[in-house]
């Protein structure tokens, strides 16, 4: 609790102007970034203070946040690496918090793609399958579990195109360059349906939770903009934005 207050009184400071205009830099696991740039938007309006934004695998940034990679803050796609980054000492304890619980879909530009079946028939007729790369991406890995839970992984894995990461994942089925795959809901969805094409909205009961985690960094510790965007991620403006990318909160 007394963290939070900190945390408040220093949003009303920027907010006020008491502080020049800095800069905050957030590492944002790639299912994210569209409502990042919104978000960054959002705050950039409010206190005039800059959000540089790098997205990427989670578990790649993990793996440039261990290496010294120069952030703020961390917002995965799962809890797993911010929870080892904190018992790492790369991040600050207690300032993790979960700003987002992920959907999956399987997704194409081409119509017909509404329901499990759709995905069954599409392992028979189609030619490739786009996955992100489950070593670091969550919802790779999400992807993984549902073909496992519906008994046809060893049927699919022939056909499997992995991308780097979910923004990867999605370049490849929008440019047709692969015909299906599994990607965030968020990539996809806008003003409340699918944007473009067809998408079968996944079922959580068939893949891990895709709750995705945001921590401070040991970086960001003495960056009152990093505190303060944290907090702001926290609001109902921010949580309204967030849902409307189709997370849940």
């Amino acid at each position: 609790m007394i963290y939070l207050k900190k945390i408040l009184l220093i949003l009303i400071l920027i907010s006020t102007g008491n502080v020049h205009a800095k800069e905050v830099k957030v590492a944002v696991a790639s299912n994210f970034y569209k409502p990042m740039l919104q978000l960054a938007k959002q705050f950039s309006d409010t206190t005039g203070n800059k959000v540089v934004v790098s997205a990427g695998a989670t578990g790649a940034l993990y793996a440039q946040i261990k290496n010294g990679a120069p952030f703020d803050l961390f917002l995965a796609a799962d809890q797993k690496r911010p929870i080892a980054l904190e018992n790492e000492n790369k991040a600050v304890l207690g300032s993790r918090f979960t700003y987002a619980q992920g959907q999956l879909a399987f997704w194409s530009k081409q119509p017909g793609y509404t329901n499990k079946q759709s995905f069954i028939d599409a392992i028979s007729h189609v030619e490739h399958i786009a996955i992100a790369n489950p070593k670091n991406a969550p919802y790779g890995a999400a992807s993984i579990d549902v073909m496992n839970k519906l008994g046809v992984y060893k049927q699919t894995q022939p056909k499997i195109v992995e991308g780097h990461n979910i923004g990867q994942t999605f370049q490849y089925i929008s440019s047709e360059t692969v015909d299906c795959g599994f990607v965030a809901l968020s990539q996809v969805y806008l003003n409340g349906k699918i944007s473009e094409g067809s998408a079968w909205l996944v079922p959580s009961t068939l893949h891990r939770e895709l709750k995705q985690d945001a921590i401070l960094l040991q970086q960001g510790e003495k960056n009152p903009v990093a505190q303060s965007f944290l907090t702001f991620l926290q609001s109902e403006p921010a949580k309204r934005t967030i849902r409307s990318f189709g997370y849940l909160i």
